[in-house]
C-alpha cells in the first residue's frame, strides 16, 4: 500500500498486527546477510562524527520497509537506488525489510521499540519522536548531520526538520511531508457554475460553495467531514488551526478548543450539516470514505493532504484531471505532518554514518532517489503531485521544474495549493487520545440536529484535561 494510506493507518489507531518482518535479502544490489563471520560494524580511519562516511569503510546496516514484492515498481526502484549508491560506497551492505502488509501499525511499532529489535533504520511518523525518545530508541544525530554529509541539508524545509528535533537535537531525516489542504472534485464544481481554478479561500466560501454543489441533487453532497476512527477529532484540529486556534495550550497541559474559535468551527459544521442540507445525510465517516464518494462524483470537496489523489487514482478507478486542491479555507494555518526514518541508538558511529549517507542518496537529494522523476514516470509511477516537497531555495525550483517536466497528471489543477502556501502546525501532543474525545463532538454535530454544541465542547475540554494530565 501507498505511504500516505500508512500515515493514515497510523493515526487513526488501526489495531491490526501484521505478522512477522520477512526479511529480503537484495542479492541484485549486492545485498547479502552479514552473518558470515563479519559482524559490519565498519572499520573507517575517521571516526569524526561530522566527517562524511569513507567510502572503503565495510559495513552493513539493516533499513524496514522496504517495498514489498507486490510494489514491483517501487522495489525495483529501490534495488536501482542501492545499486546506484554501491558504486560511491562498494562496501556498505544494505540490507532492506519489508512487511507483507503495511508497514508500521501501532502496536508492532510500539512492540518493537520496547523490545529494542528495530533495525539499524527505522520508519517513523512525525508524531512518534517522543514515543521513540521515551524508549531511548533514537540515536542523536546532530552532530553527523551537516552539509557535507546532506549537501542540501540548508534547502530543507527548517519547519519539516523542526519535527525531527527534541531539546535542539535532531533524531531523523525526513522522507516526506504533506500539508493540508481543500481538494476538490473539479466536474461538481463545474457543474454546479464554480471556478475550480478558484477553491474556496475562507469557510463562508465553502459553505456556499456546498450549498450550490448540494443543489445538483442525486445524492450529492457539498462538503465531507469524518467523525470516527479518530479522524473526526483529526479534522477539527485542522479546522481550528486553519482559523488560528489551538487544540491544546502552549504549556501542553490543558485544552484550549472551547473558545469562540472552536463555537465558530462547530457551528458552521452544524449549519451545513443541518441548515443547509450541504453534507449528504450518511455521517459517522471515517477515512477512506469521503474518498470513495469524491472519486465517485458525490462529494465536492473535503480537507485532505495532497497524495489521498493517488490513492483514489490507483485504487479506485479516478482519474486525476478530476481533481484540483487549494489552501485550507482561513487560511491561518494547516496541519502539517510526514514520514522519516531514525536510527537506532547504540550502534556503531559508522553504521550511523552509512545510514545517513543512504537516507541523504535515496530521500534528500533533488534528482536522485525518490525525487528522480524521470524514472518515476518512466516506470507508471505518478508524478505532478506538489507533496512530497521538502525544498526551499534553489533545490524547489529545480524540483518542481522536473515535476512538471515530468508530470503524469495536470498539474495545474494543485496552482492554487501551491501559490498560496500556508504555515504548517505540527499535531497536538497525546494526539490519538485527543482525536478520539474529538470524535465525540464531531459526531454529535452532524448526527443530532439538537447537538447542544457548548456542552460537547465543555465535556471534551474535561476528558482532554484528564489526557493532558496522564502525560
Amino acid at each position: 500500500m501507498r505511504r500516505a494510506r500508512f500515515r493514515r493507518t497510523r493515526r487513526a489507531g488501526a489495531v491490526t498486527l501484521v505478522s512477522a518482518l520477512t526479511l529480503t535479502a537484495l542479492a541484485a544490489c549486492g545485498t547479502s546477510s552479514s552473518d558470515d563471520g563479519d559482524n559490519g560494524d565498519g572499520n573507517s580511519a575517521n571516526a569524526e562524527p561530522a566527517a562524511p562516511l569513507d567510502p572503503k569503510t565495510k559495513v552493513t546496516i539493516t533499513i524496514d520497509c522496504m517495498p514489498p514484492a507486490a510494489k514491483k515498481a517501487e522495489l525495483k526502484e529501490w534495488n536501482e537506488d542501492v545499486k546506484e549508491f554501491n558504486k560511491t560506497y562498494p562496501n556498505v551492505t544494505v540490507q532492506g525489510r519489508s512487511t507483507p502488509g503495511q508497514c508500521l501499525e501501532p502496536p508492532r511499532f510500539t512492540a518493537m521499540l520496547k523490545a529494542k529489535s528495530q533495525p539499524d533504520v527505522f520508519y517513523t511518523y512525525f508524531t512518534d519522536l517522543d514515543q521513540v525518545l521515551d524508549n531511548d530508541g533514537a540515536q542523536d544525530i546532530s552532530a553527523y548531520v551537516n552539509d557535507r554529509t546532506v549537501p542540501l541539508l540548508k534547502d530543507i524545509d527548517p519547519d519539516v526538520l523542526g519535527s525531527l528535533k527534541k531539546d535542539g537535537k535532531l533524531y531523523g531525516l525526513p522522507t516526506s511531508n504533506y500539508r493540508m489542504g481543500l481538494l476538490i472534485n473539479r466536474s461538481l464544481f463545474e457543474r454546479a457554475g464554480l471556478d475550480p481554478d478558484t477553491p474556496p479561500a475562507t469557510w463562508e466560501d465553502v459553505r456556499a460553495a456546498a450549498k450550490k454543489i448540494a443543489g445538483l441533487g442525486g445524492g450529492v453532497a457539498g462538503f465531507g467531514e469524518y467523525s470516527a476512527g479518530n479522524t473526526g477529532g483529526w479534522h477539527f484540529t485542522a479546522q481550528m488551526y486553519s482559523l488560528g486556534g489551538e487544540v491544546v495550550d502552549s504549556s501542553g497541559t490543558k485544552a484550549a478548543f472551547d473558545d469562540a474559535i472552536g463555537k465558530q468551527v462547530a457551528q458552521n459544521l452544524h449549519a451545513m450539516r443541518w441548515e443547509d442540507d450541504a453534507m449528504g445525510k450518511t455521517q459517522l465517516l471515517k477515512w477512506g470514505d469521503l474518498q470513495k464518494q469524491i472519486a465517485t462524483d458525490k462529494l465536492g470537496m473535503f480537507l485532505a493532504a495532497p497524495d489521498d489523489v493517488t490513492y483514489m487514482v490507483q485504487q479506485l478507478g479516478a482519474k486525476y484531471e478530476n481533481f484540483g486542491m487549494g489552501p485550507i479555507p482561513g487560511g491561518k494555518n494547516t496541519l502539517a505532518g510526514g514520514n522519516n526514518y531514525m536510527i537506532k541508538k547504540g550502534i556503531s558511529p559508522d553504521k550511523v554514518k552509512a545510514a545517513i549517507a543512504w537516507l541523504n542518496f535515496k530521500f534528500t537529494t533533488v534528482g536522485k532517489g525518490q525525487y528522480d522523476w524521470e524514472r518515476t514516470k518512466a516506470d507508471s509511477l505518478p508524478v505532478g503531485l506538489p507533496q512530497p516537497n521538502l525544498w526551499l531555495n534553489d533545490s524547489k525550483t529545480k524540483d518542481d521544474a522536473a515535476r512538471q517536466q515530468f508530470a503524469t497528471m495536470p498539474v495545474q489543477n494543485f496552482k492554487a495549493f501551491m501559490d498560496n502556501p500556508v504555515p504548517g502546525k505540527a499535531e497536538p501532543p497525546k494526539a490519538q487520545e485527543i482525536y478520539k474525545v474529538l470524535d465525540n463532538v464531531m459526531s454529535g454535530i452532524l448526527t443530532n440536529e439538537d447537538a447542544d454544541i457548548d456542552k460537547l465542547l465543555s465535556t471534551a475540554e474535561t476528558q482532554v484535561n484528564q489526557v493532558l494530565a496522564n502525560q
